[in-house]
Formats: C-alpha cells, sequence, structure tokens
C-alpha cells in the first residue's frame, strides 16, 4: 500500500468542534493539504449532519462532502474528563476551530480570547452566525435565515418571486474565509510568533459577497431588480430557448461585441445602431426588445448550431447543465478532477478539491465512522486502555 502524498500542512494539527457546514467546510480544506483534523463529535450522536440523508451508499451525501480526510472523535467536553482530556489536545495542537454559538463558546471558555490566554501559540477561529456581538449575537443562523438578513434574497429570482440561493451559500462563504483566515493566521504566526485569533460570521461572509449590488445602491441610489438568469446590469445577457429545446446562456460584455453579434448571429449588422440598443445602458433600458429580438432569431435554430457560431464570433456562452448530468461532464472527466474515496460502507468518487498546490495528491483520505479514531487519539496522549475504558463507560467518549 502506497503511503499518502504529502501536502503543504502536513505536520499542521487541528482540533475542531464542528457540525453542519461551516466549519466542517474549513477544516475539510485544511485535511485537503495534508492537515492532520480532528473532529470532535458528541457521543452516541455525532455530527447532526451525518442524518441528513443516506445518499451516498448509505452515507449523508453532505457528511461526505465536507469531511473527507478527518479523524472522529467522539467528546463530551462538557464534564470534568473531557474538559481536561480537550485540553490535553488543544496543548499539542496547531489550530482549533469551534462553531458554537458565542454564549454558548463563553459558557464553555472557547471562545477565541479564552482559549489563547491558555494556549498562547494556538490558532483559534470561532465561527458564528452573526459574530460575537451586535443584536443577533446569539440568533439561530440557518443557511436560509443569513440569506434574508444579509440581503442575498432580495437580488435573487424574479421579478415576481424571491429565490434561495440552491447550495448553502451563507455557510460555503464562511467556511471559506475560515479556511483563508487560518492559513494566514498560521503564516502570521511563522513569521512573528504572534498567532492572532480568526473570527468568522456567516453574516459578514456574505456581505463581503454581495458588496457589488450593496455599493450599487448604497451610493448609485438605484436597487438591482431581480432577473432571474438575467444580469441587472448588462444585455444580453441571459438564457435563450434554441429550437431543439436546449437552453443556452450567451453574454455581450461591450459594444464591440454587440456589433459582431449583431452582424453574425442576428444577421443584421444595422440593428447595432438601432438607438433603443447602441449602448449597454440602451440594451438594458430596452431589455424585452432586445430579448425577444435574440429569441426570434435563436429560436430557429437548433442549440449545438448557435453555440458553435456564438463561439466563432467569440460570444461568450455556456449550457445549462442540469445537476444529474453534471458528473459526467467532459471538463471534470477529461481534467481527471474524481478521486477515489473510502466512506464507512465502501468507495466512492469524490470531487478533487481545487487550488491544491504542487502535484495532485493521491489520496485525500477516508470520510470517518462516529468516534473511529478517539481509541487512537486518547492513547496518542497517554491514556492507559482502562482509563479509555472507563470514558467509554461514562459516556465522555
Amino acid at each position: 500500500m502506497t503511503a499518502p502524498t504529502p501536502g503543504p500542512l502536513d505536520g499542521v494539527t487541528v482540533v475542531s468542534i464542528e457540525q453542519a457546514v461551516a466549519a466542517p467546510f474549513a477544516t475539510r480544506q485544511l485535511a485537503d493539504l495534508g492537515a492532520r483534523v480532528l473532529k470532535i463529535e458528541r457521543p452516541g450522536t455525532g455530527d447532526f449532519s451525518r442524518g441528513y440523508d443516506a445518499a451516498v451508499k448509505g452515507t449523508s451525501s453532505v457528511f461526505v462532502w465536507l469531511n473527507r480526510g478527518k479523524e472522529s472523535l467522539t467528546l463530551d467536553f462538557k464534564s470534568e474528563d473531557g474538559r481536561e482530556l480537550l485540553e490535553r489536545l488543544l496543548a499539542s495542537a496547531d489550530v482549533f476551530v469551534q462553531n458554537l454559538s458565542p454564549s454558548a463558546a463563553e459558557r464553555a471558555g472557547l471562545d477565541p480570547a479564552a482559549v489563547q490566554d491558555r494556549h498562547p501559540n494556538l490558532v483559534v477561529c470561532g465561527v458564528s452566525g452573526y459574530g460575537s456581538g451586535g443584536p443577533l449575537r446569539d440568533a439561530k443562523a440557518y443557511d436560509l435565515l443569513v440569506q434574508g438578513e444579509a440581503g442575498m434574497l432580495s437580488v435573487t429570482g424574479t421579478p415576481e418571486e424571491m429565490a434561495k440561493v440552491g447550495v448553502s451559500i451563507a455557510d460555503i462563504s464562511a467556511g471559506m474565509y475560515g479556511y483563508s483566515g487560518i492559513l494566514a493566521a498560521l503564516m502570521q504566526r511563522m513569521r512573528t510568533g504572534q498567532a492572532p485569533p480568526v473570527e468568522i460570521s456567516l453574516f459578514d461572509s456574505l456581505v463581503e459577497w454581495l458588496a457589488y449590488p450593496l455599493y450599487y445602491t448604497h451610493f448609485g441610489g438605484m436597487t438591482p431588480t431581480r432577473m432571474g438568469v438575467n444580469h441587472p446590469t448588462i444585455a444580453p445577457y441571459g438564457a435563450f430557448e434554441a429550437k431543439d429545446g436546449q437552453w443556452l446562456l450567451l453574454a455581450v460584455q461591450n459594444d464591440a461585441e454587440w456589433r459582431r453579434f449583431c452582424d453574425r448571429v442576428l444577421g443584421d449588422p444595422e440593428r447595432a445602431e438601432d438607438p433603443r440598443f447602441a449602448t449597454n445602458s440602451d440594451r438594458v433600458a430596452h431589455r424585452s426588445a432586445l430579448d425577444a429580438l435574440i429569441a426570434d432569431r435563436l429560436v430557429g435554430t437548433d442549440g449545438v448550431a448557435i453555440r458553435a457560431l456564438l463561439t466563432e464570433v467569440g460570444i461568450a456562452n455556456a449550457r445549462i447543465t442540469d445537476i444529474a448530468d453534471l458528473a459526467g461532464h467532459p471538463q471534470l472527466l477529461e481534467r481527471d478532477r474524481w478521486i477515489r474515496t473510502p466512506i464507512p460502507t465502501g468507495d466512492v468518487e469524490t470531487v478533487y478539491p481545487p487550488g491544491i498546490p504542487g502535484q495532485r495528491r493521491t489520496d485525500l483520505g477516508a470520510v470517518p465512522l462516529l468516534g473511529e479514531h478517539s481509541d487512537q487519539v486518547l492513547t496518542e496522549l497517554g491514556y492507559s486502555a482502562e482509563e479509555i475504558a472507563r470514558l467509554r463507560q461514562q459516556q465522555v467518549i
């Protein structure tokens, strides 16, 4: 059996009290880079995302996505023995991540300030819904709720009906900032010896992603209209149906492209000078007429021919891939973007992560059973077999 391919974070140990999406997404990316991630879960039940579904050979699809390459340790860190065990873990770790509510973290002595007071060299990352202050400090922060509070719902959907983003975008954005913040803190510790705390909230992360429409509205005084798949400030930019029923996306970014589009795609070069469509602002103002004109042209041609022509002319275009077809997308297959991953019931293919430096890593680890590594980790910490048995009997682990 070949040894796992070393990663950039080999030798870095991460201890994480985590569940659901945001914190597990941050730590899974650290595991992808080679860090050892010790995932602390509730004895008996574990991370509640284990029970979301059983779609991946009996394992939750969410859990498979977020927990590849980690080691599972069950621990009741609220008990006296559990607190002692956790402190021993933290004393030998490089990074500690938790996504408890700010109040729960403070009661447990696990807020960033308290942990760093006890372990000054530890990089500590706290992930919460709305941050450690403010009126929503301890509000429940499920993804949909944060999408609402942060303004995402107001810019997503159609003019008639708002819509949530189809993935847990608030959690994902927080996980990404947690991941990058931890990497930055590790770099700063290496350079200066100081380990600054990293505090991430789902709300702040999503507001950052909404900065474009926020600035447009706050400074320009105009609120973007929900446009479905169309762009609120660029036209033509959206979805059109071809003769064979295939839906295509196309985007014209500037006036030079618009002139080429009129000449080669519409077959009407003089249309480029139509005062309704001469500039992007004109096209946005007369979007309905513009979209009808384009739909009229495209409805008589099949999708493959339209895409070939748009590509030849240099007009950005794409298909609308159904999620059921995404696994077989040639861009994934031809670039070898799948990797074998063991899960508790066998092996499956999971998506190889973007952005890993250097050569492709051949083994990103397995998805763990609940508590699979408890005995191993406690033995490494110096606990005897008798002590481990006692802790298990007392439901500490």
